[in-house]
């Protein structure tokens, strides 16, 4: 007996969406097939394959050269997808590396801990978000208090005019003064300190230092070679 050729294709249709259907079915468990929303999704994806596969199997016969090329495309598309997704925590972690490398100051965020590299001369550059504002701190454990260079201080809108410098602090560029203030907030990655108590510089500085009213409170600092870590 002689079987047409879209007998054929028919059959070759019916055997592969059985097959396929068979292994829908057995990637599901089967104490969830008693659950509704799990039927429903079983039979809304099979009625999908039946489509594709359909759809598959009228364009193969109409034009199979361009169907080859489609499907080469779409298993291409389709391998860099699972590739990109199996290394989804690869590609975050070099992200995060690199960014670490280039922007040192905004530090590494790990899990209730923030990381910093060192900067040329060994020193720590933090960036904090200082009442929404963000400020860059020189890390300094031999201050007392957070001090704020006046440029700083008038980016968190303190009036250098209305404050009171009649603190007197002995530094290494010797003796300046100082005006005692209080920030209503610092937040360093999962770091969050309210009410900081802090000091306006009374002479120009560079960069505004993180000293030991901030560093005192959290969960604690280390210092491992060119490594910073502050915890919450």
């Amino acid at each position: 007996m002689n079987i047409s050729s879209n007998t054929k294709w028919i059959i070759g249709l019916g055997v592969a969406v059985a097959l396929l259907g068979a292994i829908l079915v057995a990637t599901y468990q089967p104490d969830t097939l008693g659950n509704n929303s799990a039927t429903m999704s079983l039979v809304h994806n099979l009625v999908w394959l039946v489509v594709l596969i359909g759809s598959v199997a009228v364009h193969w016969r109409a034009q199979p050269g361009q169907m080859l090329k489609y499907a080469a495309l779409w298993i291409a598309i389709g391998s860099v997808i699972f590739i990109g997704y199996s290394l989804r925590s690869d590609v975050a972690d070099f992200g995060a590396k690199l960014k670490a490398e280039l922007l040192p100051h905004q530090g590494r965020i790990g899990k209730n801990e923030i990381s910093f590299q060192a900067q040329r001369g060994g020193h720590f550059v933090v960036e904090a978000l200082v009442d929404g504002t963000a400020i860059r701190f020189l890390v300094d454990t031999g201050a007392s208090s957070v001090v704020l260079s006046p440029k700083d201080a008038k980016r968190l809108g303190f009036d250098l005019k209305r404050l009171s410098f009649d603190r007197i602090f002995n530094t290494a560029n010797g003796t300046v003064r100082g005006a005692p203030v209080r920030l209503g907030k610092i937040e360093i990655g999962p770091i969050k300190l309210g009410d900081v108590r802090a000091s306006v510089n009374g002479a120009e500085m560079n960069t505004s230092l993180l000293g030991m009213s901030f560093l005192s409170r959290i969960g604690g600092y280390e210092v491992a070679g060119d490594k910073l870590v502050l915890k919450r």
